[in-house]
């Protein structure tokens, strides 16, 4: 199933509350206007539903019986979500505050990764202290440039480096 990436991105964000059920439907409407879905019942259902309780089941129905255990990780998801938030941040679409609503509930629910410490924490302080700003900038662009380009969490990891982040702090340089 072409695009299957793209449902499963918009499915992540939908579910941790984040996104609009309607990017999901939209996944749907267009894999059926360019005929790649055939009479994949629940693609049509999708294309179709309206809000979040109609939509989710079925999302995750179509996730579930085309990726099955091949499903990806909730932390790439997140991962291309940053990149995303990143693009709306410099089009100012999201500010600092906004941000930080969404790192303050995207980086427990990922169970703290490594790789979302420096990011969460120097947005949260970014929203009082000037002076952590830059650090932020810094840390956003590093970690949403890594994920932009990454195949895979495994690819991720293997560019991320820890020293790199913890540069992005009050005082480094």
């Amino acid at each position: 199933m072409e695009q299957l990436t793209e449902l499963e991105i918009a499915f992540f964000q939908l579910h941790m509350g984040f996104g609009p059920a309607d990017r999901c439907v939209d996944w749907a409407v267009e894999r059926l206007r360019l005929d790649e879905e055939g009479d994949d019942l629940e693609v049509v259902l999708l294309a179709s539903a309206r809000g979040r309780d109609e939509v989710l089941p079925l999302a995750e129905a179509i996730i579930e019986r085309y990726r099955g255990v091949q499903r990806l990780s909730d932390q790439f998801l997140a991962g291309k979500f940053i990149v995303e938030l990143r693009a709306a941040y410099l089009a100012g679409r999201e500010s600092v505050s906004s941000l930080d609503a969404i790192l303050t509930r995207l980086y427990p629910a990922l169970r703290y990764p490594d790789w979302l410490v420096m990011l969460s924490r120097n947005c949260e302080y970014a929203t009082d202290v000037p002076e952590f700003e830059q650090p932020f900038e810094d840390e956003f662009r590093y970690i949403a440039s890594l994920w932009a380009q990454a195949e895979s969490l495994a690819a991720f990891e293997g560019e991320y480096s820890r020293a790199t982040s913890d540069r992005h702090d009050v005082g480094c340089a």
